[in-house]
């Protein structure tokens, strides 16, 4: 009996010896600390697929459904910056048609045909139109009021030595110019400087097209298509409007030059 006790102890111990090797021997994996993937070849593909998964969803953008099963990510809207620009462009181009229209001579008195003489006064020249008030008497005759009195014959040289053919009389303290009638070799010459006027400031006009459709095209990948096609649409619609402007500036011009 106690030989049989003796055997039965020794096989228990042999047993607890060998559970206790066994578990010494098993290795632990741990995941790869965040940011770092080393050491993500000693883990089973299961256990690497669901790791990746996880910093993907992590990282991931917002995104959204277009309504047609794709899906695009979140982008700011681009329209009323895109159109806000374009029109300012246009709007500035007109303007400055409008102006340089406003310099041509024409058969009828417009302050805006003096606003290019350069006038010389103390050594520096200044644009007429800074240094007296223009207005207009009737039809063919404008008033050049000057803030200081002095300037006075300085005024009256510019005007005279400016290509508009006009020969101011002194009046007081103010110049008198009368705008004589122009010949039909003046309309013709003055009719294609108003043509080649229009064509620059359309192709401003053209060019704030340009650089909106531009922008629209560097954010289209991240847009529905039917939001990228309305908004080129409009902005070719801004176009139209504002060449249409130019034109119609441009014809009345033309209208008034020839006395029509």
């Amino acid at each position: 009996m106690a030989l049989f006790l003796r055997r039965g102890a020794a096989l228990a111990a042999r047993s607890i010896r060998a559970a206790a090797s066994s578990s010494a021997s098993t290795s632990v994996h741990r995941l790869p600390s965040v940011g770092s993937l080393a050491g993500a070849g000693e883990l089973a593909p299961t256990k690497l697929f669901l790791l990746e998964a996880r910093r993907g969803f992590a990282k991931g953008k917002k995104s959204k459904d277009d309504g047609r099963g794709d899906t695009v990510q979140d982008t700011p809207d681009i329209g009323p910056t895109v159109k806000s620009a374009a029109t300012q462009q246009m709007e500035a181009a007109v303007v400055a048609l409008s102006r340089e229209l406003s310099k041509l001579r024409t058969g009828r008195a417009s302050p805006g045909i003096l606003d290019h003489i350069m006038v010389e006064t103390a050594d520096v020249k200044v644009a007429l139109n800074h240094i007296a008030v223009v207005s207009v008497l009737d039809a063919h005759t404008l008033s050049v009021m000057p803030y200081d009195p002095s300037s006075m014959k300085s005024i009256e040289h510019a005007i005279i030595s400016s290509p508009l053919g006009i020969n101011p009389t002194p009046d007081g303290n103010r110049i008198i110019a009368n705008i004589p009638p122009l010949t039909k070799e003046n309309i013709q010459a003055l009719c294609k400087v108003v043509t080649k006027s229009a064509e620059d400031f359309k192709q401003s006009i053209r060019r704030a097209r340009q650089k909106a459709l531009d922008t629209i095209k560097k954010s289209a990948s991240g847009m529905p298509k039917d939001d990228v096609k309305r908004l080129e649409k409009e902005v070719e619609e801004l176009t139209k409007k504002f060449i249409k402007s130019a034109d119609d500036m441009c014809k009345a011009k033309e209208k008034e030059i020839s006395g029509n």
